[in-house]
């Protein structure tokens, strides 16, 4: 047995226990079990079956964290990732006006185009050339920008004609369960309740049985019709590609759009779950395995998209996990297997109304954050870029354009500041491709 978890997981029987291990597993999937609840919700604003979506997000989750536990044997869960997700619908379908099937016929080409880059290790090389303030302001932009969504949705930001935002009425409706929401569960969390952020979910979502909604007068709860069920069929949204604009200047764009969005995407998620976990080289700020994570991320896409899902990537809260002492892909694997029972469970995530996970995406940005403290706040050059990459996240509705921002600016405040020797060439030429991306893209 013992040989069995060494080589299938990289576990050590006399620095890991079998126990903490699966325990870590579970405490990862309370933390990051929201987005069952989360993804139907988004992808329903383009129609898409919300149990086919349910189970493509399982699905997606499962494979992806698979990959993660056998091949890179690390203790990181994968599901398709937030940002990327609301860039799918509200970008690329609503924005641009294109349907779910050439969205996913790009987040295949990208996944596929992502396994070349990652064998020939260009991802890694990336990662590892971006100066360490901007690694941690990647994770802190991200928490920003995942709570700024969850303030959306519930109703507490909304538009605002004149000022562009503002405050919606949170006496009443989906606002006021939001906050609600949110007060429970960061009381669950500061009290250090194990799957605090889930639980907050759950509670929240009983109380909108007693709230209505001020449009429609019902409840903005709907009670399922039963708790256990069979999992939705994948059918309708399963290789539903569209070929016949692969070719198109259209799908291009869209694909090197993507490629932009998600390598920078992934690497700052990736970047984050490491912050948070400790697990970075300090010497050098280097990622310990990232070839391999980056491997299980790029096929975990490839696999989501075949499912009928956004971007898969890594979780930010893998970091509750490791906290917890996982330190093997056996902590990944049991996280596989929660899912795969979640599965059964789709009428009780489905009944969730978009409030009641608004205050885990609050709370998920919070728990980002705590990687800004190190920056050189007082050193312009270095605290100008960090402030460009995190505030530009949010305001602009793009992790991609808040990192591309960040090392375009960290290279012009180093230059004009003369710290040439502070530059490499690799910052150099991003800059350069980047300022190229915004004049002919």
């Amino acid at each position: 047995m013992a040989n069995f978890l060494a080589k299938a997981f990289g576990f050590d029987p006399q620095q890991h226990s079998v126990r903490t291990e699966i325990f870590a597993g579970l405490t990862t999937f309370l933390t990051m079990a929201y987005i069952l609840a989360v993804n139907p919700g988004i992808f329903s604003a383009l129609d898409m079956p919300g149990g086919a979506v349910f189970t493509a997000t399982a699905l997606a989750a499962i494979v992806g964290t698979l990959v993660m536990a056998l091949y890179a044997k690390k203790p990181f869960a994968l599901a398709p990732g937030m940002g990327l997700n609301a860039f799918f619908v509200f970008t690329v379908c609503l924005g641009m006006g294109k349907p779910w099937t050439f969205a996913l016929t790009a987040v295949l080409i990208e996944g596929i185009v992502f396994v070349i880059l990652t064998v020939t290790k260009v991802r890694s090389w990336l990662v590892n050339a971006l100066p360490g303030t901007l690694k941690k302001a990647i994770g802190a932009g991200i928490g920003l920008f995942i709570a700024f969504i969850g303030l959306q949705n519930a109703g507490i930001i909304v538009n605002n004609d004149a000022t562009l935002v503002g405050l919606g009425h949170i006496t009443e409706g989906t606002a006021l369960l939001g906050i609600i929401g949110l007060f429970i569960t960061a009381g669950l969390v500061m009290a250090k309740v194990r799957g605090g952020i889930l639980w907050g979910i759950l509670i929240t979502s009983i109380i909108g049985l007693f709230i209505k909604d001020p449009a429609t007068g019902a409840a903005i709860t709907s009670l399922p019709k039963s708790v256990v069920s069979l999992p939705a069929s994948i059918d309708p949204i399963f290789c539903k590609f569209e070929w016949s604009s692969i070719l198109s200047w259209d799908m291009l764009a869209v694909v090197f759009t993507f490629l932009f969005i998600d390598m920078f995407d992934t690497m700052g998620t990736i970047i984050g779950v490491h912050q948070g976990a400790g697990i970075i080289n300090k010497g050098n700020e280097e990622i310990p395995g990232v070839e391999k994570m980056f491997l299980a991320d790029s096929i975990a896409t490839i696999a989501g998209a075949c499912f009928g899902t956004s971007t898969t990537t890594t979780y930010v809260e893998s970091a509750s996990g490791v906290g917890e002492g996982g330190r093997t892909g056996l902590t990944a694997f049991s996280v596989a297997v929660f899912f795969g029972l979640a599965l059964f469970l789709s009428p009780i995530f489905l009944a969730i109304p978009s409030a009641a996970t608004a205050p885990a995406l609050i709370i998920v940005g919070v728990m980002m954050m705590p990687s800004i403290k190190t920056i050189h706040w007082d050193d312009y050059a270095k605290a100008i870029p960090a402030f460009v990459t995190i505030i530009m996240m949010p305001l602009a509705y793009s992790i991609s354009d808040g990192i591309l921002l960040g090392v375009i600016s960290y290279v012009v405040c180093h230059a004009v500041a003369g710290r040439f020797k502070d530059i490499s060439i690799t910052m150099w030429i991003l800059a350069a491709l980047f300022v190229c991306k915004y004049i002919f893209i």
